[in-house]
C-alpha cells in the first residue's frame, strides 16, 4: 500500500481529512470544549493531532498524538491507552487560570498506523467532545 493510501485510510479512521507533508501524515480534530482562560472564551488551541512518519518496511511507523483533555478525563482516557500498549510520554499545563483545568497529553508508539489509529480512536470514544 502506497504512503498516499495508507494515510488516508488513517484520517477515515477519525473521520478526519489527512494532511501529507514531509512524509508526515497527521490528522486534526477539534474537541468541543466550553473553556475559558483568565475569564475569556477560548476555542483557538482545544484540539487533537494523530501522525505517523518513518514507515519502514515491515509497516511499522513511528505515532505520536497529543490531545487537549480535561482533568477529570485523565484517569479514564489513560487507563485505555496503557490497555492498549500505547506509551504516555507527557502530561501537562499550557495555560495558566484555565476553568476547567485542562491539560496536554501526548503518547506514542512503534506499530502500524492503522493499529495505533484504532487504538487511539478507542480512548477518543470516552472523552466528551470529540
Amino acid at each position: 500500500m502506497n504512503f498516499n493510501t495508507l494515510c488516508h485510510q488513517y484520517a477515515q479512521i477519525f473521520n478526519a481529512k489527512p494532511t501529507i507533508e514531509h512524509g508526515v501524515c497527521s490528522i486534526e480534530m477539534h474537541r468541543d470544549l466550553n473553556v475559558t482562560i483568565q475569564g475569556r472564551p477560548s476555542r483557538g488551541d482545544l484540539h487533537a493531532e494523530i501522525m505517523f512518519e518513518s514507515l519502514d518496511h515491515q509497516g511499522n511507523a513511528l505515532n505520536l498524538g497529543e490531545t487537549v483533555i480535561l482533568e477529570k478525563e485523565v484517569p479514564l482516557f489513560t487507563s485505555v491507552l496503557v490497555k492498549n500498549g500505547i506509551l504516555i510520554s507527557a502530561l501537562h499545563n499550557h495555560w495558566l487560570y484555565t476553568k476547567p483545568t485542562i491539560l496536554y497529553l501526548h503518547f506514542q508508539s512503534i506499530e502500524p498506523p492503522l493499529s495505533f489509529a484504532r487504538k487511539i480512536a478507542e480512548a477518543f470514544r470516552v472523552l466528551k467532545g470529540s
